[in-house]
């Protein structure tokens, strides 16, 4: 049995403890067994093992030896470079490390400094951390539960849980409920959660877990128990790490012995072959990688999405799926008014959240003057009036203190008109019956309203109120309640409660004077009825015009929340989320199901809600197992596991909680579900980009391969010596790679579907692309060389000035290829020629510095180059444009005809099985 199925003296007995609390003897005595009432540290990795992970990276491994080998060569500059961009991949990374730790201390700090506990028979004040199981804890409106509690006493009693289940409004407690069988968390009336906030009233209860044996602990377990999974990117960048890794070995290899048979010297071989196979690594790919991360997360920060790890740029844009907490996510977490029944009408109320801004208009004929309406003037009085919340104003923010209900009904008396402040004022309240859950009424006493009489006024549950009034109020007057205008009320109490809206009803009685006993069965009833209110957290405006940019763009979009089957769906019906009913399920229904039934589950419904923080983690998994790349929104400790389970974490940064945004690798600063779309398109764009550039440094330093290792089975001189190589490798990769990082996304990078998660980094068309330029590269250098080789001779400056030509050429022709790299399937012309003002910046910068060495006389001769004839640079000029012209002309025959089609998220939801 679980403690919420316990009765209070099964409670008492088990836990050994009583109303009167535990001796301090006692206390002490399980405090050294239980330990201190706070979360575990997880022991953190020592410093020196993050470093040494960093470093075995297949890819970093590759950089060091080719700093080794470069400063081996006596190229020292290009081996302090390499070093560089190690030691700064390696801080980037470290500077990421740690995000669970991170989010268990922020649990920490949410847990209450100071709880009122019953000890010796005496209240007191203790620290929350000296808590242990069997304290009788004392709770008042305000306080932060210490720790997990089976209440006993309960005086209306409402707990806000929101941050653990995303209960939009605060619950109402009863300490003498037992249940029997499994109750969810967010049904259990009789238990109070560590963490959580005291709303409303006053209750006691006896602690059974504490610390990490809390709902908050095994959350904070799940935290840390979840593993941080490579991102796509990642995973991609090690296969191609491990594939240009065979590649060098395989090229020196080759060279040496193929070199040697050919008769040439066994350290001349040597020494280029170690040179090829630096070259053959884009040593500043993961360097270029970073930065075009790095601008991408100052792009999204302008768009107000605040990424915290680099390679989450990267993710946000292959996610399939957004997973979104309801509550403050796609709603406002502000609960409003929005329909109001008096008089036999049925009224609008724009306007939503608590400013008090916005107008209460009759359906089809506007806005109505309230003072000319009795019915409607009565009930936003009596919203006003029988309340115990108060309405915040902070620099143009709007908030309440106290009950959600409440402040929306205080909103609403303020769009009526009717300041709340002059409303206590003119209509004092002289008693009150406040709200119980039982009765599931509050009524207050007001002088001043009738000049000869106190008048009652009543809220709550419309078929209790109802039933305790006799007439109503129509047209001004009290007239009769019959059966049929009965009838009529609970039939619009239907309509709205059938649009998830949260119903109260409102009746009031005049006296001569406040009844000297205030019998509850007395004082409330005989009653004039005035009407109903439905009120809702509304959806974000912005959210239903996002959602629909997710559907555009292949991503399905699924609300998870923990509120009531009901009110998630009518609010993914009206976003656009769900369009039927069977498309939502409750949390409950997946508990018995196998991870091959929930895969099934998974792929039809879109809404899930009263689910528990387990619920949302096995969500996540199983769109994962399908082959989703999955991202998950939320702003409470809650949502706190799923954020950390999913690919792509994101909090929200004005309402989530420290946990929620220590565990996101992104955080949105306006609490905005459209920024999400936003940040998907940023990361969709970047993705291209790096593919391009890839594409570009992997044609450029395979031609050089081939260049060399062709050579060397012709028989005739290497075209370019090792320094020749490290300079042009230098000149011609860093700044145009950087450069094709910041282009533009294509235009119609948000209707195309997501790519498949498992597609590589270099697909077909990418290798086609890679393919075509390093043969054009290879032959257009080969032939310059060639001529030159023809023009000038084999040996002496004859050579030197056939490598000249060999080496501008080469330099010339990846610089121009850039251009085209632009993109894959448009023209330079398509898409402007100097539209990329970086890249026009690094061709000249590039182009300069091959100027430099060409033309300055020492450095010339240390570069072992030489002055050309007119006629060779003519060569030079025509060879160079080779690669340029076959990559238009490749682009004009594979992509002259265009077709752009709208994704469908829901085509093949299963992408395991769509490859």
């Amino acid at each position: 049995m679980e403690w919420y199925n316990k009765s209070e003296s099964q409670i008492f007995e088990e836990l050994q403890t009583s109303k009167e609390g535990l001796s301090s003897a006692e206390a002490a005595a399980r405090l050294d067994k239980y330990g201190t009432n706070e979360l575990a540290r997880e022991a953190k990795t020592p410093f020196i093992k993050k470093v040494i992970a960093q470093i075995i990276d297949p890819m970093i491994l590759i950089l060091i030896g080719a700093s080794i080998v470069s400063a081996v060569m006596g190229e020292v500059v290009d081996a302090v470079i390499i070093i560089a961009i190690v030691i700064v991949n390696t801080i980037l990374s470290l500077y990421q490390e740690g995000k669970a730790e991170q989010a268990i201390e922020a649990l920490q700090k949410m847990s209450s400094p100071k709880a009122s506990v019953i000890r010796d028979g005496k209240q007191m004040q203790l620290d929350s951390t000296q808590l242990v199981p069997g304290d009788y804890v004392v709770l008042e409106t305000g306080d932060i539960i210490p720790a997990d509690m089976r209440l006993i006493e309960s005086a209306n009693l409402k707990i806000d849980e929101s941050s653990l289940t995303g209960e939009s409004v605060p619950v109402e407690k009863d300490g003498t409920r037992t249940y029997d069988g499994v109750m969810e968390i967010g049904d259990r009336e009789n238990y109070a959660y560590s963490s959580t906030i005291v709303a409303y009233g006053r209750g006691a209860g006896v602690v059974t877990t504490t610390g990490g044996e809390t709902e908050i602990g095994r959350i904070a377990k799940s935290i840390s128990a979840t593993d941080n999974e490579q991102t796509p990117l990642q995973k991609r960048l090690a296969n191609l790490s491990k594939l240009l890794g065979m590649l060098v070995i395989i090229i020196c290899i080759l060279v040496l012995v193929v070199g040697m048979l050919r008769g040439h010297e066994f350290v001349e071989m040597f020494m280029t072959a170690i040179s090829l196979a630096v070259a053959a690594v884009p040593e500043g790919l993961p360097a270029i990688v970073t930065i075009v991360l790095s601008l991408g997360m100052g792009k999204m920060a302008e768009r107000n999405a605040i990424v915290k790890k680099l390679l989450a740029v990267e993710t946000l844009g292959t996610t399939t799926v957004i997973c979104s907490d309801k509550t403050g996510t796609l709603t406002q977490n502000e609960m409003t008014v929005t329909k109001v029944y008096a008089d036999g009408k049925v009224y609008n109320v724009t306007g939503t959240g608590y400013k008090p801004e916005g107008d209460i208009e009759e359906q089809d004929a506007g806005k109505v003057d309230v003072t000319t309406i009795g019915a409607l003037e009565r009930l936003t009085h009596v919203a006003g009036l029988t309340n115990d919340a108060k309405l915040t104003e902070d620099d143009g923010e709007w908030g309440i203190l106290g009950d959600p209900t409440e402040g929306a009904l205080l909103t609403l008396a303020e769009k009526a008109g009717f300041g709340i402040k002059d409303l206590n004022q003119n209509y004092n309240r002289v008693n009150e019956l406040p709200f119980d859950s039982d009765r599931k009424m509050m009524t207050t006493f007001h002088d001043g309203y009738t000049e000869s009489s106190v008048v009652s006024f009543t809220k709550g549950a419309p078929d209790i109120v109802l039933s305790k009034c006799n007439r109503i109020l129509q047209d001004g007057k009290e007239v009769p309640l019959t059966d049929e205008l009965k009838d009529n009320v609970m039939h619009y109490n239907s309509l709205f409660a059938q649009d998830a809206l949260r119903v109260l009803s409102f009746a009031y009685r005049e006296w001569d004077s406040v009844p000297d006993e205030l019998d509850t069965e007395h004082v409330e009833n005989d009653m004039v009825f005035i009407g109903l209110t439905g009120m809702i957290d509304p959806a974000r405006p912005e959210a239903k015009v996002a959602i629909a940019e997710c559907k555009t763009a292949g991503i399905t979009p699924i609300m998870i929340t923990g509120d009531h089957l009901e009110t998630g769906y009518a609010i993914a019906k009206e976003l656009g989320i769900a369009t039927d009913v069977s498309q939502a399920i409750m949390g409950r229904e997946l508990n018995a199901l196998s991870a091959e039934e929930l895969r099934e589950v998974v792929k039809e419904k879109r809404v899930y809600t009263r689910v528990s923080p387990e619920n949302k983690v096995q969500i996540v998994t199983a769109l994962k197992e399908l082959g989703h790349i999955a991202a998950m929104t939320g702003d409470g400790v809650n949502d706190a596991p799923a954020i950390k389970r999913a690919d792509i974490g994101i909090a929200m940064g004005i309402t989530g909680t420290d946990v929620a945004k220590n565990t996101a690798e992104v955080i949105l600063t306006d609490d905005n579900f459209a920024t999400i779309v936003n940040a998907v398109e940023e990361g969709r764009a970047i993705y291209s980009n790096i593919k391009k550039f890839v594409a570009y440094l992997l044609s450029c330093n395979l031609g050089e391969v081939f260049i060399i290792f062709i050579a060397i089975l012709m028989g005739i001189p290497v075209p370019l010596l090792p320094i020749q190589l490290l300079w042009l490798n230098l000149v011609s990769d860093s700044f145009p790679a950087l450069a094709l990082g910041v282009e533009k996304g294509d235009a119609d990078v948000m209707t195309e579907p997501p790519r498949d998660p498992e597609e590589p980094l270099l697909d077909n068309e990418i290798k086609l692309t890679v393919a075509i330029q390093s043969i054009a590269i290879t032959v257009a250098t080969l032939g310059a060389y060639y001529i030159g080789l023809h023009w000038f001779g084999n040996d002496g400056v004859g050579l030197t000035q056939a490598r000249t030509m060999a080496f501008t050429t080469l330099v010339w022709a990846e610089l121009l290829r850039a251009f085209s790299a632009r993109s894959i399937k448009d023209t330079v012309f398509t898409i402007g020629l100097f539209t990329n003002t970086r890249l026009v910046q690094a061709f000249l910068v590039s182009f300069g510095l091959v100027l430099v060495v060409l033309v300055i006389e020492p450095l010339r001769d240390i570069f072992k180059l030489h002055t050309l004839p007119m006629t060779a640079w003519g060569v030079v000029v025509v060879a160079a444009l080779i690669p340029l012209v076959l990559g238009e002309l490749q682009k004009l025959i594979r992509f002259n005809k265009t077709h752009h089609h709208t994704a469908d998220p829901d085509a093949s939801f299963d992408l395991r099985h769509n490859k």
